[in-house]
């Protein structure tokens, strides 16, 4: 048979590929000697929510000479290929191409049709990435093709979970590995679905800071002294309240406490001294305390930061380490919420709010009471509404 003028790789790759898998070259223990030890290399699973990119044609090839090199020398080697529901990231997928298509969301579809579009797109990706990796040459045995939704995956990660909550300590006391305990989000209001940090985009827009007065309890008062870098003083005045900057006011209602730089010497007269969040009707007003951590900056802003461990990842942090209660503010859809719950403290007028309708209602009574210590001008929409960064007089 004459050779071609030029080479078909397409072809040749394809047939010699088929080949392979016809000879059973990439099945476990393929070319092992009697004897010999094992290698094996799990693949790293793709989710199922598109195709692959550039990174795992980089990390599937040197996984791929690993494998080749040791099967070559006669080790018992196994390729474990597979693929990963990435369960939420997935949801999104979905979501998203409902929503594109128009067509009615999960909660119109109902359970058992949603599920069925999810596994609709995982079939679809995983035939994509399957196929990308015969196409890049992977000798993986494809006989043993997994999924991390197999039920004896879920049975094996049930049991490793029993397992670690019933750990006792050598002495047979209890000792569980794993507990359960609340824990912040990413949370998307349209979809009203959490989404993991790979499908978050961040992006710098331009904010504002409010600066507000959150008065002393029981009409206390301290010196307040400001000094330059060579301790000379630059202000000095007597103060009944203690000033934070904030770029989300609606925030506050949640508020579990203030927080200062330990060595914030401008606030050590009023450590463990409480505070009036300054929202809301007066006597319903709530006191937090005055506390000190390691988090805040003596240098931005007022240096004094309020603390809301259910709405911000920095102020969970300081809410844990120092036993602050965490009050979540908004339902799934980013409003105000209008239950009875007892750890609800918005205040009745701000509830069934947007999120930031209820910026502009909170930053507007602050202001009008006095408590605002830089004006601001005319509250905008977020960007999340607008498509914009909020503007300001």
């Amino acid at each position: 048979m004459p050779m071609e003028k030029t080479f078909d790789a397409a072809e040749a790759e394809a047939r010699i590929y088929a080949a392979w898998e016809q000879a059973g070259a990439f099945r476990a223990g393929a070319n092992a000697r009697a004897g010999a030890a094992a290698f094996s290399i799990v693949i790293p699973p793709p989710n199922v929510t598109g195709s692959l990119h550039m990174g795992h044609a980089f990390n599937n090839t040197l996984q791929d000479i690993l494998v080749r090199w040791h099967r070559m020398r006669g080790f018992d080697t196994l390729w474990q290929p597979g693929t990963d529901h990435a369960g939420i990231a997935t949801q999104m997928v979905v979501e998203r191409e409902l929503a594109l298509s128009q067509q009615p969301g999960r909660r119109e579809l109902g359970r058992e049709t949603f599920l069925e579009k999810v596994w609709e797109q995982k079939d679809r990706s995983e035939a994509t990435i399957l196929g990308q990796l015969k196409r890049l040459g992977a000798s993986c045995d494809w006989s043993r093709t997994a999924f991390t939704m197999d039920e004896h995956f879920q049975q094996a990660v049930l049991k490793v979970f029993v397992e670690m909550f019933h750990h006792k300590d050598a002495a047979g006391n209890p000792d569980p590995l794993i507990y359960r305990g609340k824990r912040l989000v990413n949370w998307d209001p349209h979809f009203e679905t959490a989404i993991s940090d790979l499908e978050v985009e961040n992006i710098e827009v331009d904010g504002f800071m409010w600066h507000f007065k959150y008065p002393l309890a029981e009409g206390e008062s301290y010196e307040y002294v400001e000094t330059d870098v060579e301790g000379n003083v630059t202000l000095r005045e007597k103060r009944d309240y203690i000033a934070i900057a904030t770029t989300r006011p609606e925030t506050m209602l949640g508020d579990g406490a203030v927080a200062v730089h330990p060595s914030d010497a401008r606030y050590a007269p009023i450590i463990g001294k409480l505070c009036e969040i300054p929202v809301g009707p007066k006597a319903e007003r709530r006191l937090i305390p005055i506390i000190t951590d390691e988090y805040p900056d003596p240098l931005f802003g007022s240096g004094a930061v309020k603390v809301t461990g259910a709405h911000d990842f920095n102020d969970y942090g300081v809410a844990l380490r120092n036993g602050i209660p965490l009050y979540p503010l908004m339902d799934t859809r980013g409003v105000m919420r209008a239950d009875e719950a007892a750890d609800n403290m918005v205040p009745a007028k701000y509830r069934e709010l947007d999120r930031f309708e209820a910026r502009r209602a909170v930053v507007a009574d602050i202001t009008a009471e006095g408590l605002a210590v830089m004006v601001p001008g005319p509250v905008e929409l977020g960007p999340t509404e607008s498509g914009q960064a909020p503007t300001y007089a």
